[in-house]
């Protein structure tokens, strides 16, 4: 079986060229190892020995975090990520061999988009780690302002007075300053400051259901633009189930790590990979999740940009509120 770090490898390595190669001997060694994967694998009928191309695998569908134990081996988690979830649904849950190994990777991932997490200060509009320490948003948004050894990041989720006085405070900084925040945090702020964060970063991740009405992203973006006096309005999208971000720095297009692959599935024939520019299902190849599964069936829904970027358009009708817009109870 499978244990801790027999099928670790340097994700830095990872590029376009041998990225498939990695793909299938990592679909091969989760098949043997992960009873889970292997038992929905044979029950789609496929015969993994023809298995020769990444659009022949096999997508776990992200549901299955809900119901069962996705592991790859043998091993005890470190600790286990879970989702938010509204009354009476359940919650994923995403078994972590090595919690450092996560946050060692989302911090790689920032570093590649934004440059070395030392060159920032971060205010979150989020909740603190001890009110949401299951969360791996918070995990990594924890590492994140820890990170900064001048004490200026931290969380300000209840308390905009002393946010607005931060903000003013770092203008003067030689860092710069991201605040990064759940959409309708953000856009409380928007409603009730006019802020100028014209030198600062504005990160938003997740939307809003179950908290307030839902906005179309474009006027949401434009409201926070013209009341926070914004160029752009930066976007992360992540989720319990991976171990990988993608990010956006404008206009809802994102880019992905080079061990992360965004592929868009027609929604009635998951078999079937839609042209560039097509809506459909999104799956996510995501080589860092060695330990659980790394080929993620999600309930979104997306459409890709020639190829080198993807939009995340929503969410499929029939799948459950999900997110970090549900962070705060």
């Amino acid at each position: 079986m499978l244990q801790n770090k027999s099928f670790t490898f340097p994700l830095s390595h990872i590029n376009e060229s041998n990225f498939e190669d990695i793909a299938l001997q990592l679909f091969q060694t989760q098949y043997k190892n992960n009873l889970l994967y292997q038992t929905y694998v044979h029950h789609l009928g496929k015969d993994v020995a023809k298995v020769k191309s990444i659009n022949e695998i096999p997508f776990l569908p992200i549901r299955f975090f809900k119901s069962h134990t996705v592991i790859s081996g043998n091993w005890t988690p470190e600790t286990v990520f879970t989702s938010s979830a509204t009354t009476g649904s359940l919650q994923s849950k995403h078994q972590v061999w090595s919690l450092p190994y996560y946050l060692n990777t989302a911090t790689a991932i920032f570093n590649h988009f934004y440059g070395q997490l030392e060159g920032y200060h971060f205010l979150a509009l989020l909740p603190s780690y001890l009110e949401r320490s299951g969360s791996s948003l918070i995990a990594m948004i924890d590492h994140f302002i820890k990170s900064d050894t001048t004490g200026h990041s931290g969380y300000y989720l209840n308390n905009f007075d002393q946010l607005l006085h931060k903000i003013e405070e770092l203008k003067h900084s030689t860092k710069k300053t991201i605040l990064w925040g759940v959409s309708f945090a953000l856009l409380d702020l928007a409603e009730k400051h006019e802020v100028d964060l014209s030198e600062a970063l504005i990160m938003e991740t997740g939307g809003m259901k179950g908290r307030r009405k839902e906005w179309v992203r474009e006027e949401l973006h434009s409201f926070l633009c013209q009341r926070l006096n914004a160029r752009e309005i930066h976007s992360e999208y992540g989720m319990t189930e991976l171990f990988s971000q993608a990010y956006s720095k404008g206009k809802g297009y994102f880019k992905s790590p080079l061990w992360m692959k965004i592929m868009i599935r027609d929604i009635n024939d998951p078999f079937h990979y839609l042209r560039e520019g097509k809506i459909g299902g999104i799956n996510v190849v995501d080589l860092a999740n060695a330990h659980s599964c790394a080929f993620i069936e999600t309930e979104d829904l997306g459409r890709e940009d020639q190829g080198l970027s993807f939009e995340v358009l929503g969410r499929m009708d029939n799948s459950d509120i999900r997110g970090c817009n549900l962070l705060v109870s």
